[in-house]
């Protein structure tokens, strides 16, 4: 006994100093227990819903048409669930962990509180926001090109309870359109092939927009396809799989086309009533709307300039044979799943 006294005094005085060893990495973060997301709903109980969709696939046009309805509000871009440092980061090290599950607190239950505080932060987050515009229904929209499907599982760990939207356009489009949007925000972060992608896009933009050159190279090609690709599948079939009847897909063309009665399904979904003649009139209007096409002339005008002298250019129209082989191969199944082809001979 006399022996083991010491020891906890040296163990003790060493933790207080400093000198002992953490681990290096911490254990896997708990899921939230049904108990918890109630608790939270209690404290947090408006409903929560997430817009996924592979980048330029019309999330924000989307975003957009959700906040024309008085009940519902979709602001942007937390990537809780769908981009790096991600809503986990707050409590994924060692010490954060060792703090929320030790012994001696008496507020974990006897349990690792991270799925708590995870849920908290970002019920807080997304209702600061929602109350302040007198909304009853709170989402994000943050495109998961980078995580996929993984974007679904992390969003589950923490609401398990919440909903999902997924809007797929066609790849091909929305390929392009990425293309030229990185072209014009991220001016700092291209490679130096993409560089000179871009100058020559700038210089001569006919032979890029006719389909004599591509913009963007095999290897590039490959990379965005099978990442549209994925995207779509895996978001789809982990959103099926995790939220069953609280998952929804549509198609930015069909919004496009059909835009009165997408929304209505949409709304009706999240919960929202009052679907008449004056929302639909609010609706009509937001769609005539651009929000971005000014700003985008300002931040790049060399590249805007270049694309307005061919107002119709399409992925019919831009891509090269070989861009099409690429793609078809690397993507062509998933265009007939969604009815964008009705096989692959194009």
């Amino acid at each position: 006994m006399t022996g083991i006294i010491p020891k906890r005094i040296r163990t003790a005085a060493s933790v207080l100093l400093g000198r002992t060893q953490l681990k290096t990495n911490r254990g896997p973060i708990p899921p939230i227990s049904e108990e918890e997301a109630a608790e939270a709903r209690s404290f947090f109980p408006l409903k929560k819903f997430f817009v996924f969709g592979s980048a330029r696939s019309g999330t924000t046009l989307l975003s957009r048409l959700i906040n024309v309805h008085p009940q519902v509000l979709c602001n942007w871009q937390a990537h809780f669930f769908s981009r790096p440092p991600l809503l986990k980061s707050l409590v994924d090290t060692p010490e954060v962990e060792e703090w929320l599950r030790r012994d001696s607190n008496r507020w974990n239950r006897g349990k690792d509180l991270s799925p708590v505080v995870l849920r908290a932060a970002a019920d807080y987050i997304l209702e600061r926001e929602a109350r302040r515009a007198g909304k009853l229904i709170v989402g994000d929209k943050s495109p998961n090109s980078y995580s996929r499907g993984q974007a679904v599982r992390n969003m589950h760990d923490v609401y398990p309870d919440g909903t999902i939207l997924h809007i797929i356009r066609d790849g091909r489009h929305a390929v392009l359109s990425r293309r030229f949007q990185f072209f014009m925000d991220n001016e700092s972060q291209l490679t130096r092939e993409d560089k000179a992608f871009r100058s020559g896009f700038i210089a001569d933009p006919e032979s890029y927009l006719s389909g004599k050159r591509s913009l963007f190279g095999e290897e590039k090609m490959h990379f965005v396809a099978r990442q549209w690709a994925e995207t779509v599948n895996e978001t789809d079939r982990e959103g099926r799989r995790l939220y069953g009847d609280r998952y929804l897909s549509l198609r930015y063309e069909d919004l496009l086309a059909n835009s009165w009665q997408e929304m209505q399904r949409l709304w009706e979904f999240l919960g929202a009533g009052g679907l008449d003649r004056n929302l639909q009139q609010a609706m009509e209007a937001e769609m005539q709307s651009n929000t971005s096409t000014d700003w985008q002339r300002e931040k790049n005008h060399e590249v805007m300039q270049a694309m307005q002298k061919y107002p119709k250019a399409t992925w019919q129209a831009m891509f090269t044979a070989r861009d099409r082989e690429i793609f078809k191969e690397e993507a062509g199944q998933v265009l007939v799943d969604w009815h964008y082809e009705k096989d692959l001979n194009w």
